[in-house]
């Protein structure tokens, strides 16, 4: 049975609202929304920069109208990049020779010697010195002083404030490509290691986006690809123009290669966002922190202890059964020919579809470890493969000449075109990732699916762009 109302009850909750609303001057709905209205103007004035704002108009405020300029951020940006990549290969020369004067010309004989004296047999001697140790060798000589000086330079960049302008620069268009405005600083870090710039990826939230991030880091290139596109691009992109345009050309070159990377990150990214990755971009709200001091001590310790010393000790692991392998292939003979012989002759016909060689091909299945050694292995190589007298120390024994032109005359005596130049350094941009990364993306995504396609994904590239190059250069040369 339902309760009656007491009459009058309804009249009273009808005369105290009355009384509220004469008391407030309004509804109290109305006074609800007044209210949030006030205190989202108070907090907008608070945070939000308007031209007439004459206090608001700082230091950090002019510094960012040109750095994040529609007109001058991107020219801005590629500068800044472009000094710090010249300043890493530059700085990098010295030590790299120095370290590989240590290990290569003094360390490598004197261990020979010494294996000689203790008696070590022939073939445990060259797995262990001609393979193994020169392989290390090389990928210490090549890799840790691009990376002890890339790492610093782009952590001292994150210090100061400058990467978070990088992203959001480049946030409209990884936007448009369906990925995050974050993927530009994994795409930065990878030019330094794509094993680092995998890493990198967790500043991505969304796991699709991260995702997109990380199978896309290997169209940067690495410190490991920088001296195989400058040494190929100086030999013969430079040699092909006059003297006095050689290194503006040269260097065009290999600029061009590496923002073609980023044009392929972006193609990709768009790809995967509308195919097995589809989802919309997810909302980016960055904030732009303000400009500080770098702190030396924390920089060198974040760039040297973990992020070089990491990358190379995971780079020395994959690459001593590198050379082993090297080693292995060069000097086990079936018939009258070494397996490595085998396997040229085999691939040749089908490597030149693509503008390649035999020796090209097999020279990085040998150096997923590392890309270091891709140059010495080929050189070794294409000594063996030619039977060329008086060069190089012997097969499985991977070296590099004292001059560039040495080089040259090598690689010409293997068949070298510029059609071949120019194709290896698209393969170099486009084929698997090292070892190094390829297990820095299992271990970040958990998934051997997203690793394989991470993969192969560029080598299928990597064939596809140099069959369509060759095919053009055969339609216009005959």
């Amino acid at each position: 049975m339902m309760k009656q109302e007491e009459p009058g009850h309804n009249e009273e909750i009808i005369s105290l609202a009355n009384a509220l609303r004469w008391d407030l001057g309004m509804d109290f709905h109305d006074k609800v929304i007044e209210s949030t209205y006030a205190d989202a103007t108070d907090i907008a004035g608070k945070v939000v920069t308007r031209g007439d704002d004459r206090q608001a108009d700082t230091v950090d405020s002019r510094v960012d109208r040109i750095l994040t300029s529609r007109w001058l951020g991107f020219p801005i940006m590629f500068l800044l990049l472009a000094v710090v990549f010249w300043i890493t290969v530059a700085g990098a020369n010295v030590p790299s020779r120095m370290l590989a004067s240590l290990f290569l010309d003094t360390g490598h004989p004197f261990l020979k010697s010494v294996s000689a004296a203790a008696g070590l047999p022939a073939w445990l001697d060259g797995v262990l010195l001609d393979g193994m140790y020169l392989s290390i060798a090389w990928v210490i000589s090549v890799m840790l002083p691009p990376m002890a000086i890339f790492f610093p330079l782009f952590t001292l960049l994150e210090d100061l404030g400058y990467l978070p302008r990088v992203a959001f620069n480049m946030d409209r268009l990884f936007r448009k490509a369906g990925a995050h405005g974050k993927q530009a600083l994994t795409l930065s870090m990878g030019f330094g290691c794509n094993a680092a710039g995998v890493i990198a990826a967790r500043v991505i939230d969304s796991p699709r986006e991260r995702l997109i991030a990380i199978i896309t880091n290997n169209f940067s290139l690495c410190n490991g690809r920088w001296p195989t596109q400058i040494l190929i691009a100086t030999l013969f992109i430079g040699s092909a123009v006059p003297a006095h345009w050689a290194g503006f050309v040269s260097a065009g070159a290999v600029v061009f290669i590496a923002v073609l990377g980023i044009f392929f990150s972006l193609v990709v990214s768009w790809g995967l966002s509308r195919t097995v990755l589809r989802g919309e971009a997810s909302a980016f709200s960055l904030e732009l922190p303000p400009y500080r001091p770098p702190r030396i001590l924390q920089t060198l310790y974040t760039s040297l202890i973990d992020r070089t010393i990491f990358v190379l000790w995971r780079a020395i692991i994959f690459a001593a059964p590198a050379g082993i392998i090297i080693w292995v292939v060069s000097n086990v003979h079936a018939g009258d020919l070494s397996l490595a012989s085998h396997f040229i002759r085999s691939a040749d016909p089908l490597a030149l579809l693509f503008g390649l060689n035999g020796v090209i091909l097999l020279a990085y299945i040998i150096a997923i470890p590392a890309n270091e050694i891709v140059i010495p292995t080929i050189l070794m190589l294409t000594v063996m493969s030619v039977g060329l007298a008086g060069q190089g120390e012997g097969a499985g024994v991977m070296f590099e000449t004292d001059t560039a032109e040495g080089t040259r005359d090598i690689l010409a005596a293997g068949g070298w075109t510029l059609l071949t130049a120019v194709n290896l350094m698209l393969f170099s941009l486009l084929h698997n990732p090292c070892s190094t990364t390829i297990y820095t993306i299992y271990r970040e995504t958990g998934s051997w699916k997203w690793t394989l396609v991470s993969t192969f994904l560029p080598i299928l590239m990597g064939f596809a762009v140099c069959f369509f190059v060759t095919q053009i250069w055969l339609l216009f040369t005959g």
